[in-house]
């Protein structure tokens, strides 16, 4: 960043001193140009205005870290772990924070949570440096539980858009049996079972899942790909078996695993013996063969569940298979409120732009949203003066966003056509308003 984009900047905000994009630019272009203690300044004026705000927090933490603030950056690196446990750059932060500091233990136990939550993360160098100290960063340890984390999410289905027929097959399943035990227990119902819910990414099933445990005042347990698989034969196994257990010490609790299909893929597309392993272990947890269940909820996640093995749809498995469709032109009205609720915007119509993006997940309204502020910020860099966003700006913006549901519902349109003997995928036909 240049001097003169500096100044650019300086001079927007003199206009608009709490506005948030802006802010956030301005302290992004100091500490690329080293400023890290003006950089620090502007990080802590934007937390005044978005005190919860989590890319703020981590620039800070960045600055006081490139000061050689240590301590101060590992305080803010805990606030957000303690919020979000599995942000694998607070993690990270918190490693180099750690070694620099000479606690060794604690910066290896950083970093390899950092890239258990994020499989892309690699410092070479770094990991050099811990192997040299003999703190052993490349032995294979035992998994322990601390791997898994547990919380109790705060959100209910009240803070969940749309979604309402869902929202009433997953009362019959979960919460009515955890409400009223004994009526379901007279008909020889348990309390748990699993719940796969497919549809386009980007269209919240991870959000209504975190819901559902709130709504239950349940422990919830969000497991990724990387929280399971691993390169040594028979990790993945146990990672799997370890996280059951942590889920039964911590009933009633609400197991969500997200883009399932990369651990329950169908067997007979598996050449390798030891996915096959993988998948029996899955199928043996969720029937509880050793272990009691009750108590104990699945929810599943998938953009592609045609790909899942079979014998994850058996009764006591994933046996009710629900469609989370496209946010509907409420739900969407409802997301972008939230959406637009930080940014500068001049009396938008929310509901003529929901009426004008059929199929938009709320990904691709984010999206919207995002390219609307950059082309405001183009305009506002150019002027010295940053001008609210305004119902015909996010028209002009959804115009260049296409949705990215469309290709999806093409392809599950061909599976409910030509592959859908048993009427599983029915709710897509009945979205698309096509008749079998």
């Amino acid at each position: 960043m240049s001097d003169e984009h500096i100044r650019g900047l300086r001079d927007a905000l003199s206009h608009s001193p709490n506005n948030p994009p802006l802010l956030k630019l301005l302290a992004e272009a100091l500490t690329q140009q080293g400023q890290h203690l003006e950089a620090e300044d502007v990080w802590k004026e934007l937390l005044k205005v978005q005190p919860n705000g989590e890319d703020a927090r981590m620039g800070l933490a960045r600055c006081y870290f490139e000061q050689g603030k240590d301590q101060a950056a590992i305080v803010i690196c805990e606030e957000i772990l303690g919020n979000e446990s599995d942000h694998a750059h607070a993690n990270l932060l918190m490693a180099r924070c750690q070694y620099r500091m000479g606690n060794l233990a604690e910066a290896t136990d950083a970093y390899r949570n950092a890239k258990t939550k994020d499989g892309s993360i690699y410092e070479p160098a770094f990991e050099e440096l811990l192997d040299t100290q003999g703190v052993g960063l490349n032995e294979s340890d035992d998994v322990d539980d601390s791997m898994y984390t547990i919380d109790r999410p705060d959100i209910k289905f009240a803070n969940v858009g749309g979604m309402e027929t869902l929202k009433d097959e997953i009362r019959m399943k979960i919460i009515h049996p955890l409400a009223h035990p004994e009526l379901f227990k007279a008909y020889g119902k348990s309390i748990g079972g699993g719940l796969l819910l497919y549809g386009p990414p980007g269209c919240g099933k991870t959000h209504i899942a975190r819901a559902t445990a709130g709504e239950v005042d349940a422990h919830f347990l969000p497991v990724g790909i990387s929280d399971v698989l691993d390169m040594w034969i028979g990790s993945s196994e146990k990672n799997l078996t370890q996280l059951f257990e942590q889920a039964r010490s911590h009933k009633p609790c609400v197991v969500f695993f997200d883009e399932v299909d990369a651990l329950a893929a169908s067997r007979r597309d598996m050449r390798q013996s030891a996915g096959r392993q993988l998948i029996n272990t899955f199928l043996s947890e969720l029937d509880g063969i050793n272990q009691n269940n009750d108590g104990l909820l699945i929810m599943a996640a998938t953009n592609a569940p045609w790909h899942l093995d079979s014998a994850f749809r058996r009764p006591g498995r994933f046996d009710r298979i629900l469609f989370v469709p496209p946010p509907d032109q409420n739900a969407r009205a409802a997301i972008l409120r939230v959406l637009l609720a930080d940014k500068p915007t001049d009396k938008v119509d929310v509901d003529v732009i929901a009426r004008k993006t059929e199929h938009f997940s709320g990904a691709d309204l984010k999206g919207v949203l995002d390219v609307c502020v950059e082309d405001k910020l183009r305009i506002a860099l150019a002027s010295g003066k940053p001008e609210p966003m305004t119902t015909k700006d996010i028209l002009k913006a959804v115009k260049k966003v296409k949705p990215s549901t469309r290709e999806w519902l093409s392809s599950a349109k061909n599976h409910a056509l030509y592959s859908n003997q048993d009427g599983t995928y029915d709710d897509v036909l009945t979205y698309l308003n096509i008749k079998k």
